[in-house]
């Protein structure tokens, strides 16, 4: 097969600005969405991890086995991977009762078990690879454990560790700014500060979503989660309507 034909196989944008835009905005509606229905309808982490669950498995089936690049079919995974991530984390975080340290934890070495079993078995973990079934495979699960991993964390530093949801944002957007100086300025691994960059969204995402949706004498806005989540959905819809994507492109490996 010729570059420019796999290249076309390509189901996943091309990083650039806007992608972030949306992702921070999809992590965001993770937090509201996973909230609205683990705590606003009362159905509780598990049932909340359950149903978020199959919507993401089907949804990653779906995206693999599609064609080519659907805009629209591939955030609808993104966004179904950030709520189970929030449901996911909130249950082992508090109903198994390993607290936000020791989900953060486990999390953090299964994300990096992920990555490494990745590599080695396809020997690069960059998204401009990710053009075959089993890569989709590795990316889908590498993602969902970074959604995980930042709930836990945005959590974690928002409650336990006293800093409020203004400092949690404050905190991971300065990480943030940290990465993109190092894209803008150093010559470090494109793919490592692509990962960096994708897991700090995630906690910025819980710190944002739980400052819109908790209540006023908890530092939040305590806006309705049924609003804020449709709000955030709309946004999204209309980026991708208004900001058309592409598929990345193959790079060498990082």
């Amino acid at each position: 097969m010729n570059p420019t034909a796999k290249q076309n196989l390509s189901k996943v944008p091309e990083v650039t600005f806007i992608f972030w835009i949306i992702k921070i905005a999809a992590t965001t509606l993770g937090e509201t969405g996973g909230d609205a229905v683990s705590m606003s309808m009362e159905l509780g982490y598990l049932v909340g991890t359950g149903i978020f669950a199959a919507v993401f498995v089907g949804a990653v089936v779906a995206q693999i086995k599609a064609p080519r690049f659907y805009p629209f079919l591939y955030w609808a995974t993104i966004i179904a991977s950030t709520t189970v991530g929030t449901t996911l984390a909130d249950y082992a975080d508090r109903s198994l009762g390993i607290g936000y340290a020791g989900g953060a934890s486990l999390l953090f070495i299964l994300l990096m078990a992920s990555l490494a079993t990745w590599h080695w078995a396809l020997g690069s973990v960059s998204v401009n690879t990710v053009s075959s079934p089993k890569a989709e495979m590795f990316y889908w699960v590498t993602i969902m454990f970074s959604q995980t991993l930042g709930t836990a964390v945005g959590d974690w530093t928002a409650d336990s560790a006293g800093l409020g949801y203004t400092g949690g944002v404050i905190i991971f957007g300065s990480l943030l700014a940290l990465v993109v100086a190092a894209y803008l300025w150093t010559n470090l691994s494109r793919t490592a500060l692509f990962w960096s960059a994708f897991i700090l969204t995630r906690p910025l995402g819980a710190v944002v979503g739980d400052f819109l949706d908790k209540p006023t004498d908890s530092g939040g806005l305590a806006l309705s989660r049924y609003t804020a989540s449709a709000a955030l959905l709309g946004f999204i819809v209309a980026c991708i309507l208004i900001f058309p994507q592409r598929p990345a492109k193959g790079a060498a490996h990082g």
